[in-house]
């Protein structure tokens, strides 16, 4: 099998494939720095499993899956992570990631996560389903949107400007957030709704 690697620390990346590579059923690993340079390769090669970190520099291991679906590209997506966020869980599940997997596993059990999502089969880390029904998030998606603004460091006025909005309904809009998510400022709105991974 032909397997894409996207991860950015380099020392780990380069142990991950060098370990994968000596299973018999692998053929090759490819590396790529972050998911950036993770599409690049995609448009140009196919592979039959592509591993993602989640947080990586320029593009997240999340935009890389959505890249992939919305390009219909045919290859099993497996996103490990050390993040057992709810928010990035959702977005995964959301974009139909075939195996959502916490780091701390051998290589022998990632082994089995690749043939058992080759097998056509869903695998997600118990700890991160047991996370998901413990922490919903209730924003909307616009109310998630004008946060990525705020987290932007852009004024009400700003925002508005740039989703095409009244000022006053921008500030409705933070209202709601701040009631939501029972916190009095927008930075802290942000910082909760980054440590969710909401945004």
């Amino acid at each position: 099998m032909d397997i894409l690697l996207a991860e950015d620390q380099s020392m780990l990346r380069d142990a991950l494939a060098k370990l994968l590579s000596l299973n018999d059923e692998v053929t090759h690993v490819s590396q790529a720095k972050d998911g950036e340079e993770a599409i690049q390769i995609l448009q140009f090669k196919n592979f039959d499993v592509v591993i993602l970190d989640i947080e990586m520099p320029r593009k997240t291991g999340l935009d890389v899956l959505e890249w992939i679906r919305k390009n219909k590209i045919n290859t099993k997506v497996i996103i490990v992570t050390t993040f057992k966020r709810s928010g990035y869980f959702e977005r995964a599940i959301n974009n139909d990631v075939d195996a959502y997997v916490l780091k701390e596993r051998s290589i022998d059990e990632l082994m089995i996560t690749i043939n058992n999502v080759l097998a056509g089969n869903k695998e997600y880390s118990p700890e991160l389903m047991e996370n998901i029904f413990t922490s919903k998030n209730p924003l909307t998606t616009q109310e998630i949107t004008i946060l990525k603004e705020i987290s932007l460091g852009l004024s009400n006025k700003e925002i508005a400007e740039n989703l095409h909005l009244s000022n006053g309904t921008i500030r409705n809009y933070i209202s709601v957030i701040l009631m939501k998510l029972n916190v009095d400022n927008r930075l802290l709105a942000v910082n909760i709704a980054k440590e969710k991974g909401w945004i």
